[in-house]
């Protein structure tokens, strides 16, 4: 009677054995990171889109510092904004053995099968600012509100212009204005929203004819600036100029989504155009970086709009950490970003119009710059 005891025990824990194996084994898929000694100095890739801009340069630097002060290693990459270079520095970061990637893609169409490579090594992937699309293997992404960027941009326009007061009140009685309209790079998912943010904000004024477009090109293909090149935009506000303005028509504003792009567009109305730099039509931006925060305090650009990158990449670093420890990243938004194939989870943060008004409360006064650095 023992010995059929003890035969009926063992044959217990075989079945609890086997059911336990076959439960890890299912599908040949491989655990998920579950704590953090698991993953204690794991290595993390942050692939970011160029050194062109001194915005990028800043976010790497800062991401970089973060993931390591965590105790894991970070694999800081550019790519120059050349697409076969991004792809292949990814693949080397899962060839060096990274269990995590922040990627802010160069254009966001582009990385489907390096991204499957991820999946198939359980890597967790964060899209910082720009949303990675057409592939399910992205599971996070952070960035800033960027329909309501778009929305300021546009609202610094019509306060520069005087159809808006300082508290965002309509001026009747003004206009009309002649305007022309930039747009970012088309294979940069952000650029849609700030298009859409700022159009609508301002259809009301083009429907009304308060605001004029003199060139016609008033569509987003039209007003796109491929890779947001500073030279492109040059070119383009030249032929404007050239095109629309030679008979002595003045120009009264021009809606700039990035800072970059302003500096080209200043540069065309000061030699095509014949401005001078105290009477420059009013012209907006975005990340206000140090030259253009220079020229907003000198009177030249008007408005950028201030994206505390700082915040962008403590958050992007938190999401990093919670998956490497079997966590759930803080997301506030599950509705917004469709890839086409499907809802990113994602954690948006808030922007703030610079203006030469602000510029120091919000700018100086937080830390991000130093008087020196915008003098």
């Amino acid at each position: 009677m023992r010995i059929k005891k003890l035969l009926g025990a063992f044959a217990v824990v075989l079945a609890i054995t086997a059911g336990a194996t076959g439960c890890g084994s299912r599908g040949g898929a491989a655990a998920a990171p579950s704590s953090g000694a698991d993953t204690a100095g794991a290595l993390v890739g942050i692939s970011m889109p160029t050194q062109t801009s001194e915005r990028w340069i800043a976010d790497g630097k800062n991401v970089s510092e973060s993931v390591t002060k965590l105790g894991y290693k970070a694999d800081l990459q550019y790519a120059n904004d050349d697409i076969p270079t991004q792809v292949s520095q990814i693949e080397n970061m899962l060839t060096k053995g990274a269990k995590a990637l922040i990627i802010a893609a160069i254009d966001g169409t582009t990385l489907t099968d390096v991204l499957a490579k991820a999946k198939e090594q359980n890597v967790k992937v964060i899209a910082y600012d720009r949303l990675i699309n057409g592939t399910p293997n992205v599971d996070y992404y952070t960035t800033f509100d960027n329909y309501t960027v778009g929305v300021q941009q546009a609202t610094s326009l019509l306060t520069g212009l005087g159809l808006l007061d300082a508290s965002g009140k309509k001026v009747d009685g003004k206009g009309p204005f002649n305007v022309e309209l930039f747009a970012g790079s088309p294979d940069d998912n952000n650029a849609n929203f700030f298009w859409t943010g700022a159009m609508d904000t301002l259809k009301p004024y083009l429907d009304a004819g308060t605001l004029k477009v003199p060139s016609g090109q008033n569509k987003f293909e039209q007003a796109a600036i491929l890779r947001w090149q500073a030279p492109v935009a040059q070119k383009r506000m030249e032929d404007i100029l050239t095109a629309a303005y030679s008979s002595g028509k003045k120009l009264d504003g021009v809606l700039s989504p990035y800072d970059g792009l302003s500096i080209g567009i200043i540069s065309a109305l000061t030699s095509t155009g014949g401005y001078a730099k105290g009477s420059l039509p009013i012209v907006t931006g975005q990340d206000s970086e140090k030259g253009s925060v220079k020229s907003i305090i000198a009177g030249e650009q008007y408005s950028s709009i201030f994206k505390d990158t700082r915040q962008l990449g403590a958050q992007a670093v938190k999401m990093v950490d919670a998956v490497l420890k079997g966590q759930e990243p803080e997301t506030n938004d599950t509705k917004t970003y469709n890839n086409k194939v499907k809802v990113v989870p994602a954690y948006l943060l808030k922007s703030v119009i610079i203006t030469k008004d602000n510029y120091k409360k919000e700018l100086i006064d937080s830390g991000y710059y130093t008087d020196a650095d915008v003098k």
